[in-house]
């Protein structure tokens, strides 16, 4: 039996959890070092994950199946394709910067010793998390999809609950109640996308007779799987309703706001550059590979909803005070032209969503850490207590602005690259649809650029006179993050040729071709 890769590179993290949260009470930097080894550790072998992934060969490779629950047909499998190979570096790329951007998140604010260990928790939390993000970037059975789908929000329940962000305007009280506010929000509305989603994986079973993604492939090629027209669509609606409260796409949005605002940054990163893309991959692995014809019919409304969380995640970010808030609303935006572009049905839309899920991972890890070792120097996430920070700590200054630019998609970084064949794909398919989108770029323009106005530059408040410059493990930090996103803005072809033979296999799923260009005949 060939080495189980993929289970190595998810058991490795949960391994390291364990490892970590056994670490006593006193020892709370030996359990900061160890939970980075093993995040490091993690990143190594998601490494030798992607160089022996092979672009051109079988759809689902590194596989790996194992009876489970022989009587209920679930199975353990494992597969990594184009896509899931690259959001599985994504995930093993981030942790050990969020682990590193949050050494001091966890730190007993109490000098004196307890038996209670938060900090070994804290990042026992986030391994865990890792690991059951790369399960469910790899795994092939529907039902163990659904399980890790779940099972993902109880640790990340804690992270926003238990350790919330210091920087708040109110009392300790206050402070309390809002993060309780914002965690109990996350988990109700993702167990309640998870219980419809759990109705359908039951019904697929049932139609279906397997879990496993590669015998209902098999089955529907040969003909022998028939789903009627109704309940494929049922089915479809029951796991995209799920997928859609995790991605979030508006009006399922609602929770990502408050648990960002409350959490610490590390963990908003974990939320919306992390989790949150399991919903976007779930839509291109399950919904349109289990549903294609649901999928089709489904397009019009999905399209319509995407328009809706580009433009109203873009004003509202525009409007706001909260620092992380407006964030938050250009992630909905940002996730808005990821599901335009797996919808569009084309293969250049779904090749920049594909592209847009790293590359906005990546941009929205530098712009938040940034903006968190700022609010950690002030104590403070409004926009007005801030302005003048330039001139006071210009390097902050300075990769704050090249995350914000990131964000706006600006040519020369990752993020335009992926927006552009968004924009190019849904233009070709449904050019109104491309137009309409098209404002969400003017609309993220306006937002970056004014949230670095107001406090980056004009006078030097007195309140932030003070504040120093990015530390050395700041920089740590932020540099590889921003030399990232520069080489696969200038150089986006490792990722591009991994991703598109996985979109290939989709379009086929679908049975959608790239729409011909007109070109009228010369007279």
């Amino acid at each position: 039996m060939s080495f189980p890769l993929l289970t190595a590179t998810a058991a490795l993290p949960a391994i390291g959890a364990i490892a970590t949260a056994a670490v006593p009470a006193a020892r709370r930097t030996a359990a900061k070092w160890l939970a980075l080894l093993f995040s490091l550790g993690t990143l190594v072998l998601a490494a030798v994950v992607f160089l022996r992934f092979e672009p051109g060969g079988d759809r689902y490779q590194l596989t790996e199946s194992r009876s489970w629950i022989a009587d209920f047909g679930v199975r353990y499998e494992l597969g990594v394709d184009g896509i899931g190979v690259a959001l599985l570096g994504l995930t093993a790329l981030l942790i050990p910067f969020v682990i590193v951007a949050g050494w001091h998140d966890a730190d007993p604010l109490e000098t004196k010793s307890s038996r209670w260990r938060p900090t070994q928790g804290f990042f026992a939390l986030i391994l865990m998390v890792e690991a059951m993000v790369i399960l469910s970037f790899t795994a092939t059975d529907v039902f163990l999809f659904y399980i890790l789908f779940e099972a993902m929000l109880i640790p990340m329940y804690f992270l926003i609950g238990g350790f919330g962000d210091r920087a708040h305007a109110g009392s300790d009280e206050n402070a309390a109640t809002q993060r309780s506010y914002a965690a109990v929000k996350f988990l109700l509305y993702n167990l309640a996308g998870g219980l419809i989603m759990l109705a359908a994986v039951i019904g697929l079973y049932v139609v279906a007779g397997s879990f496993s993604l590669s015998e209902i492939a098999e089955a529907r090629a040969n003909g022998s799987l028939e789903m009627a027209t109704s309940t494929e669509r049922w089915l479809f609606l029951g796991f995209f309703f799920a997928f859609a409260v995790k991605a979030p796409l508006w009006p399922l949005h609602t929770w990502l706001p408050n648990a960002m605002g409350e959490a610490t940054a590390p963990v908003a990163v974990l939320i919306t550059a992390i989790v949150d893309k399991v919903g976007t991959f779930a839509m291109l692995r399950f919904c349109l590979g289990l549903f294609p014809e649901a999928s089709k019919w489904a397009t019009p409304v999905v399209i319509t909803l995407a328009l809706i969380s580009i433009v109203y995640g873009a004003l509202l970010a525009v409007g706001q005070r909260d620092i992380k808030r407006l964030i938050a609303y250009a992630s909905i935006s940002h996730f808005g032209f990821i599901i335009l572009g797996i919808f569009a049905m084309t293969s250049q839309g779904q090749s920049g969503a594909t592209l847009y899920m790293v590359n906005h991972g990546i941009s929205t890890a530098a712009l938040l850490l940034v903006a968190g070792f700022l609010i950690t120097r002030r104590g403070s996430r409004l926009i007005a207590d801030y302005g003048g920070v330039q001139k006071v700590a210009p390097v902050l200054a300075g990769t704050f602005l090249i995350g914000g630019l990131a964000t706006l998609s600006l040519p020369g970084l990752a993020p335009f690259v992926s927006e552009f064949l968004v924009l190019v794909g849904t233009f070709s398919a449904y050019p109104v649809a491309g137009i309409i989108a098209t404002s969400g770029i003017v609309l993220a323009a306006l937002y970056v650029l004014v949230l670095y106005q107001r406090t980056m530059t004009g006078p030097v408040r007195e309140s932030v006179r003070s504040i120093p410059d990015l530390k050395a493990r700041e920089l740590a930090v932020a540099l590889p993050l921003i030399a990232v996103l520069i080489f696969l803005g200038v150089f986006p072809k490792p990722l591009t040729e991994v991703v598109n033979p996985a979109v290939e296999h989709t379009m086929s799923d679908v049975q959608k071709k790239d729409p011909q260009p007109e070109v009228e005949a010369a007279k």
